[in-house]
């Protein structure tokens, strides 16, 4: 650090400078990610709460205030208003919460716990930190959680069974209340991961699209993980963690005794109220009817983007179910694809399970992007 500081313009401009060499969502080229651009009213309602300290709420009490109301309301949206849980800072972190409440509950020593084999990695992630062996579920022909896979791993060292309401890579709804069932019938804790999918599918349900239940209208379902910085416009970070008793909460808090409540169950300490304040912001301007446009404009898009990969002769590995498409070439390797759209700029993503390019379709892209694309794409076929 140097002993004088620079101007304010002068680090404006320099900060501009880096700023000019990220990629941007709104060029439409960053065709592989789950995030998106955040709506101005989000964004305006972030700048307000900047300085608000949800780890310490006493401080913040009209925050904290905001926190309970959106968690109510994404708990009515999810199937059940009287939830318990907190905004917090992406799907990692609700999910680590989730296996850690699902271990603290139980009384298992070196307990296991069974995800899919679609499962996010951040569940890898929890296992490691909590100590907990990681089984992975086979999955079915859809791609979807075999439940005869489930069942066959469960073992008296078993605390939480995962189920995926938008797999990472195909965008997948596992039988969320096949594995209910399997858990109620063995007393184990039930997650859900929606981190992607828990702000469309209640839309797209109201839109008319035959999609499986997977929240907390299903009784075995302990807790739920909602991303609002993915499909629900909220700046990043911005997580959500839903349980369905406030003893899983519990279950994982610790003493806070110089704060201005004594305990906290997150496991970041210090929280930004700004997310709470952009999510509420959007859950009250944009509605059901707001989002449920955002999703079936999204779907639409997909639809699109599927039948025109497949007029070209492009394989769909699966018929997409939310709004992710995954396909391959009988002429290109996914790398070749890959590497040739990303020297005519596109950022696709290759998807491990299965070996698929994977096109996200969120809110930024719009069909004149996805007519460039196929344009590039079917050049370099």
């Amino acid at each position: 650090m140097q002993d004088k500081g620079i101007s304010r313009e002068k680090v404006i401009k320099t900060l501009r400078d880096y700023k000019n060499r990220d990629l941007t969502y709104q060029s439409g080229r960053i065709l592989g990610s789950m995030c998106t651009c955040p709506h101005p009213v989000a964004l305006e309602a972030y700048a307000m709460f900047l300085e608000s300290n949800l780890g310490d709420p006493g401080l913040f009490p009209g925050t904290k205030d905001l926190e309970d109301e959106v968690i109510t309301i994404l708990g009515d949206m999810l199937g059940k208003s009287d939830v318990h849980g907190h905004i917090i800072t992406g799907g990692t972190e609700a999910n680590i919460m989730a296996m850690r409440a699902a271990r603290n509950l139980s009384d298992v020593k070196d307990g296991e716990i069974i995800v899919p084999k679609s499962a996010h990695f951040s569940f890898k992630k929890a296992a490691e930190m909590l100590c907990l062996n990681l089984k992975e579920a086979e999955l079915d022909e859809n791609y979807r959680i075999d439940l005869n896979s489930v069942e066959n791993l469960i073992s008296d060292k078993t605390v939480a069974v995962v189920g995926i309401a938008g797999t990472t890579e195909l965008g997948k709804i596992d039988p969320i209340a096949g594995l209910s069932e399997i858990c109620l019938d063995n007393d184990i804790y039930l997650h859900v991961d929606a981190a992607f999918g828990g702000f469309s599918i209640p839309f797209l349900q109201d839109a008319g699209y035959n999609l499986p239940e997977f929240d907390f209208k299903i009784p075995g379902v302990s807790s739920m993980t909602i991303d609002p910085h993915k499909m629900g416009l909220a700046p990043i970070p911005t997580g959500g963690i839903l349980f369905r008793h406030r003893e899983y909460l519990e279950s994982m808090s610790i003493e806070t005794p110089y704060l201005t409540e004594d305990r906290q169950s997150t496991i970041v300490g210090t929280r930004t109220g700004a997310s709470t304040a952009a999510t509420w912001a959007l859950l009250k301007h944009l509605g059901r009817r707001g989002y449920r446009k955002i999703a079936t404009r999204c779907m639409d898009l997909t639809h699109y983007l599927a039948e025109s990969l497949e007029k070209a002769d492009f394989i769909l590995v699966t018929e997409p179910e939310l709004n992710i498409v995954a396909f391959r070439s009988s002429q290109l390797t996914l790398e070749e694809i890959s590497r040739g759209m990303m020297d005519k700029g596109w950022l696709p993503s290759i998807s491990a399970h299965p070996p698929a390019i994977r096109i996200i379709i969120m809110p930024h892209i719009r069909k004149n992007h996805l007519e460039t694309f196929l344009a590039d794409l079917k050049s370099i076929n």
